[in-house]
């Protein structure tokens, strides 16, 4: 039933939101000169796919999870997008491709061991990881791996279809922060 929702609200978002996507990527090639970012992420079953975002950090950036990047990487165009929330935009691409959800765990790293065993421990690998959940909505980011994966798996113990909306709202209304950079 998510799968439907998740693929109508983002070939929608996509299409509504091409002229904001256009204009965030020409921002973009003028701060880093690569606007896009793309990265391999662990998503369902633990099979790869490449998440693809907004560029926040300048280009030469270590591939490591944001709460070991260094503040001084994140660029002032970077700072606002990731502020907003902006920069996740070009997931709709991964969720209308059914690599990801608009709402499940957020997709780590597979350099994150520690949260790839715990996860895999709760069973969160079972659905489509999310641009946005419970955790985020939370304040849990990926440095407390352990919370994190506790929380995971009870937002998709207790998944209907009131928290999908609920979940989304609060991230299109501002809550939670994002994952923390040093």
């Amino acid at each position: 039933m998510f799968r439907i929702f998740d693929f109508t609200f983002s070939l929608l978002g996509l299409f509504f939101g091409s002229p904001v996507l256009i204009i965030i990527y020409i921002i973009g090639l003028f701060d880093t000169g690569s606007p896009v970012f793309r990265q391999e992420r662990v998503g369902r079953y633990k099979k790869p796919f490449t998440l693809v975002k907004f560029r926040t950090m300048s280009v030469d950036t270590a591939s490591v999870a944001s709460h070991l990047a260094s503040t001084a990487s994140i660029t002032k165009v970077g700072a606002f997008l990731r502020k907003t929330k902006l920069d996740e935009l070009p997931q709709l691409w991964n969720v209308m491709k059914g690599e990801m959800s608009l709402v499940g765990p957020r997709p780590g790293l597979f350099n994150q061991e520690e949260l790839t065993a715990v996860r895999e421990k709760e069973e969160v690998f079972l659905v489509r990881p999310g641009i946005t959940g419970l955790a985020q909505v939370s304040d849990v980011d990926m440095s407390t791996p352990e919370l994190l994966a506790k929380t995971d798996a009870k937002m998709i113990r207790e998944m209907s279809l009131m928290n999908y909306f609920k979940f989304i709202f609060q991230t299109v209304a501002g809550g939670g922060s994002g994952d923390r950079v040093k």
